[in-house]
């Protein structure tokens, strides 16, 4: 296993974990917000055991690769580009991607753009969902002037301000509110706070906070390793990925659901999909070669950090139905 630098695009470069046989097939994975590659750290020596060559980008903005400072050259058709210039590096024409958060959102779309690039898709946490409309149109008319994270992190300054302030509290509190321990029934609507006022850190855990230590399944190191990136790259980039939802939409919206085979796995307890799994039976109808469900009972969010031996078995799975 190496780790080095790759040239994606003029002036973009990302560092990526390289492992495994040079002339397997090619695996690579995306990871989401606010994580890194090491949220894949579980799943290297298994893939490689099977014979993959792993790819497993920080990608644009993140840790120490790349971080432009204009919004827009964080929108997915760019995020994209990076994902093939790594297949283009190692002289691979196609690969099997898998997507974790946000790494599955630009995956999807990925898989759009370039669909003669990529052999199978398998997503993590968040299923195929065609927008039906402009999302952050969508997002004001479901929560009105009521708080919801997305529409808080559309502009450049306070959401930066809060989590930069105190990195090691921010990703705490960030990583317990998303996790299987913590999670909870959904706040009703109008129970939730102001929008105008409200930052995303007192919303995350509730009043009491987060609990103290870490999640049973994150080690220290790990945890430091996390805060030592975001203190380097700080939180523009990764923030700018939500800033270009309606720019993706608009680059998408004409674009066919991806139409190669697809995956999805998912954990349990996971805030995004625990208590609406019927985006995730959805795929079932809105992907043309949808190939099973793989659900993890337990973990939340950090699905394949707080499961590892559980998602290793559920993405091999996965692997064999989209091959």
């Amino acid at each position: 296993m190496e780790s080095r630098r790759i040239t994606t695009a003029p002036g973009i470069e990302l560092d990526v974990i390289d492992a495994g046989p040079s002339d397997g097939p090619v695996i690579v994975l995306c990871h989401g917000w606010p994580e890194s590659s090491h949220s894949w750290r579980h799943q290297i020596d298994p893939l490689v055991a099977d014979g993959w060559r792993v790819l497993i980008p920080d990608q644009r903005g993140y840790a120490s690769s790349s971080a432009p400072t204009d919004v827009a050259a964080y929108r997915s058709d760019l995020l994209s580009a990076d994902l093939i210039a790594l297949l283009d590096d190692v002289g691979a024409e196609t690969a099997t991607f898998v997507g974790h958060d946000w790494g599955a959102l630009v995956v999807w779309d990925l898989a759009r753009f370039h669909p003669d690039r990529v052999n199978a898709v398998i997503n993590v946490s968040v299923p195929y969902t065609p927008w039906p409309m402009q999302p952050t149109e969508l997002f004001r008319a479901m929560y009105g002037d009521r708080f919801f994270y997305m529409l808080y992190f559309q502009e450049v300054g306070p959401v930066e301000l809060e989590l930069d302030a105190d990195i090691a509290r921010s990703l705490r509190t960030i990583i317990w509110g998303g996790a299987g321990e913590s999670a909870r029934e959904p706040t009703a609507t109008e129970d939730l706070p102001p929008l105008a006022g409200t930052g995303l850190l007192d919303s995350w855990t509730g009043e009491t906070g987060p609990p103290d230590g870490l999640p049973p399944w994150l080690a220290q190191a790990d945890f430091d390793r996390y805060v030592e990136q975001f203190t380097h790259s700080g939180f523009f980039g990764p923030i700018s990925w939500y800033r270009n939802l309606d720019a993706n939409w608009e680059l998408t919206r004409g674009l066919p659901a991806p139409p190669m085979p697809c995956a999805f796995i998912g954990g349990t307890r996971d805030m995004v999909i625990a208590h609406r799994m019927d985006y995730v039976h959805g795929m079932e109808t809105s992907l043309p070669d949808y190939r099973g469900t793989f659900m993890i009972d337990g973990p939340g969010h950090w699905t394949q950090q707080e499961s590892p031996d559980e998602f290793d078995e559920a993405l091999r799975s996965a692997l064999a139905a989209t091959r």
